[in-house]
């Protein structure tokens, strides 16, 4: 690991606004290098400072992402930096490549974007009937929502890892650090709708989403405690999203809940912790959620158990 007080994230991709949109996002947090071509990249990884950190684009001109990889894993001073693999930010598969960046900080969470991803789409086209939600859940946004979901906790990159990877339940003054990922997130996504000439509806909604996602119907959710209405939708379709897949996963202070249990939890939580209609459009249509939950199974995991099991308290 680099000795700088900042980690070190090294981006290696052949396209100048690439190059730049990352360095904008990254830079409030990160101590950020730039190489424009794989053998660039491979002598930046060499020198000091060490990456802690390398996000590289698969496919450029001469030695492509696979080949700087091969490159990266044959040395013994680079066998061990980590590695997240990028591509053009142009469509749904690549803003979700770059939503991996939070993921490669918490070896718990797995497919956990591509379960919430999955999971916010469902909830949209149940409600886009509804009538306190018509207007808003065209089409058109519910596109830009499945877009966006991915980058939800993006701000996680700047939570200390004594922090995010702790194998128990959080103090106090750790908590209240870990809440932060929400401002950080958005900060991040507005630094970058700066930098971008066309503004992007997905960015602009992928902040909401960051920002607000863990806001609650009562008011009592944070960072701004806003309720009702107040919270955006996209962050109440996520606030659901994100704590179904969050009961039904393994963390390292808990086991993962069953289905059931994990229903009876959301269910308890409507009109307070969650939006009422969107609760309802959860509850009608659990089955989706957890086929949902059974196509992303994170590696190796088995799948949460369909009854309730004993808790480890959190």
């Amino acid at each position: 690991m680099s000795p700088a007080a900042n980690p070190v994230i090294l981006i290696v991709d052949d396209a100048a606004e690439n190059l730049h949109v990352l360095y904008e996002l990254l830079r409030p947090h990160y101590r950020v290098l730039a190489a424009n071509s794989g053998e660039v990249g491979l002598r930046v990884a060499h020198s000091e400072p060490t990456p802690d950190l390398i996000l590289l684009d698969v496919m450029m001109p001469g030695m492509d992402g696979y080949a700087v990889l091969a490159k990266l894993r044959e040395a013994s001073a680079t066998r061990d930096i980590p590695v997240v693999f990028l591509t053009a930010l142009a469509d749904a598969g690549d803003i979700r490549a770059l939503a991996h960046l939070a993921e490669t900080r918490d070896t718990e969470t797995g497919n956990h974007i591509m379960r919430t991803q999955g999971y916010v789409q469902r909830l949209a086209v149940g409600l886009r009937q509804h009538p306190r939600f018509a207007a808003t859940l065209t089409e058109r946004y519910i596109d830009l929502l499945s877009r966006s979901a991915p980058l939800h906790d993006i701000g996680k990159v700047g939570i200390p890892d004594y922090i995010l990877l702790k194998p128990g339940k959080l103090n106090a003054d750790e908590w209240a650090i870990m809440q932060t990922h929400a401002a950080l997130g958005s900060d991040a996504i507005e630094q970058a709708e700066v930098d971008i000439e066309m503004p992007l509806a997905f960015l602009a909604t992928a902040k909401e989403i960051a920002h607000w996602h863990h806001e609650k119907w009562d008011g009592s959710g944070y960072p701004d405690r806003l309720a009702g209405e107040a919270i955006p939708v996209s962050a109440r379709l996520m606030a659901i999203a994100d704590v179904f897949d969050a009961l039904i996963s393994v963390r390292p202070y808990k086991t993962a809940m069953s289905y059931d249990q994990a229903r009876e939890i959301i269910a308890a939580g409507r009109g307070t912790h969650f939006d009422p209609d969107v609760t309802d459009a959860f509850l009608a249509g659990f089955d989706d959620f957890v086929a949902i939950a059974m196509r992303y199974l994170d590696s190796g995991a088995l799948p949460a158990p369909s009854t309730t099991a004993p808790l480890v308290p959190s």
